[in-house]
């Protein structure tokens, strides 16, 4: 694969990634300025950088960037002598991740088993998928507390 090439599917993974977070509840263009910084060669970008990179105006990649570091998904670096600011992916402790979606699944689990326990027939099929996926998702953070403790 030549340079044009690969350049070319780094753009089209960068929309990729930035639709699926979309449905995540990440705006587009967040989710597309995420998707830059972690698929690019270039591990930082300052603002303007990203601005022209993402053909964006100054007021969407600021409410994008102001986001993203709220979701701690981004920080950025300064450097001496120099006043701009460098933005990058926050690679934070790969146990503070893993305890948001250990978080997420015992409180979806919890709402289902209530749910569950309000139904008046405990074995309809909704309640039974929802015991199943209840179920799934505690098995999941045993799963995820045996990783934790091995790493």
């Amino acid at each position: 694969m030549n340079e044009h090439e690969r350049i070319t599917r780094q753009k089209e993974l960068i929309e990729t990634i930035g639709r699926n977070l979309e449905k995540q509840g990440i705006q587009p263009v967040a989710g597309r300025i995420l998707g830059m910084l972690m698929v690019m060669d270039k591990e930082e970008y300052t603002f303007d950088e990203i601005v022209e990179e993402m053909k964006i105006s100054k007021s969407s990649a600021s409410n994008a960037l102001r986001n993203l570091e709220l979701r701690e998904a981004i920080e950025y670096v300064t450097y001496p002598g120099d006043r701009k600011r460098y933005f990058r992916i926050s690679f934070s402790d790969v146990n503070k991740l893993i305890e948001g979606v250990k978080k997420k699944f015992q409180t979806d689990a919890d709402i289902f088993d209530e749910v569950i326990s309000l139904k008046k027939d405990s074995n309809s099929k909704n309640a039974c998928a929802l015991k199943a996926i209840s179920k799934g998702m505690r098995y999941f953070i045993t799963i995820l507390e045996n990783f934790q403790n091995k790493i």
